[in-house]
């Protein structure tokens, strides 16, 4: 902003200068507006034709002033300018090589392809929960917005496979698809599913046949951002109640409580303890309300007697403060 300010002012004088030049010329030595013009662009470029020089000794004490004012306030413009244009390419340059030297370091993370009105609100709460990702998108003006946010980001097409391994897809935890069409999700999952067969991929849909054809293609979730939003406005309706809990218990602004997802590893010790004897209840004074297994298979609302096991998903209900604790236990 510094340096925009400084070519203005910089521009600013020339100008005053070169008008100046114009109107003296034409008063102290009698030449027409557009000679005077002429002889002050001369002056200023350091040309001397010798066509058009000043004759009396005011017209010559004038260019004096011209040639001493003028062509410092030109060197002084350019060089503003070239200040400008190789700062602003340096920086991009460096900013550059940052930015990729960041995704690099990047590990288990997520790369979100498409930063539109869903994608931008996946990121936000990735961000939120201090998850790691990466942007794919090519929109210059979403790009702004990415950069203003901080996010790190490839500018380039996600449907080509050197913009998702320059995301670090083989390093990836999972991927979500979240572009416009469902035509371009498509080639995304099958591309993001032949670099790395163990990644997640999410993807979302509008036309319900594409819904098969994505999961098909290896997409291991299909969502459609309407039909969730026309349920949740359904539920708002009929069961208002259900949806405020659902709302108190997945929003992180609500620290008295919480729902969350806890990953039971190999080696927690938590391992082959039923609920009850887990201390969940006890002490930690949480709700286990379903059980993700291996399998997939849900099971929901399980008795104090269900033995976990490693591998297992643990929904549970509480507080942030105790779930955090719990949840280091599991992964211990």
């Amino acid at each position: 902003m510094l340096l925009t300010r400084k070519v203005k002012i910089a521009f600013s004088l020339l100008f005053l200068i070169t008008l100046g030049g114009t109107v003296g010329y034409h008063f102290l030595e009698g030449w027409s507006l557009a000679n005077s013009f002429y002889a002050t662009i001369v002056t200023l470029g350091t040309v001397g034709f010798g066509d058009f020089y000043p004759v009396t000794p005011t017209g010559k004490s004038f260019a004096v002033f011209i040639i001493v004012f003028g062509v410092g306030t030109m060197a002084y413009t350019f060089a503003m300018i070239m200040e400008t244009f190789m700062k602003g390419r340096l920086k991009k340059i460096l900013g550059r090589g940052k930015l990729e030297k960041r995704i690099k370091k990047m590990g288990n993370h997520y790369i979100v392809c498409g930063c539109g009105k869903i994608g931008r609100l996946i990121c936000k709460e990735l961000s939120r929960e201090g998850v790691e990702f990466v942007v794919v998108d090519n929109n210059p003006e979403v790009i702004q917005g990415i950069e203003d946010n901080g996010f790190a980001y490839v500018n380039s097409s996600a449907a080509e496979d050197k913009t998702l391994l320059a995301a670090g897809i083989k390093r990836a935890k999972g991927v979500v698809c979240a572009l416009p069409t469902d035509a371009d999700n498509l080639y995304v999952v099958l591309a993001a599913r032949e670099l790395n067969p163990e990644v997640y991929i999410l993807s979302r849909f509008e036309d319900n046949a594409s819904e098969r054809r994505l999961m098909n293609a290896g997409a291991d979730r299909v969502i459609s951002p309407y039909r969730v939003g026309g349920m949740r406005m359904s539920q708002a309706i009929l069961r208002p109640a259900m949806l405020d809990f659902i709302e108190i218990t997945t929003r992180r602004q609500s620290l008295a409580l919480r729902m969350e997802e806890l990953n039971v590893c190999e080696n927690s010790p938590v391992v082959g303890k039923n609920l009850e004897d887990s201390g969940l209840r006890k002490e930690y004074g949480l709700i286990v309300v379903a059980v993700e297994k291996i399998s997939g298979k849900m099971v929901f609302n399980p008795m104090a007697s269900y033995v976990i096991e490693a591998g297992d998903k643990l929904v549970a209900l509480g507080e942030e403060e105790n779930l955090v604790k719990f949840s280091g236990m599991c992964q211990t």
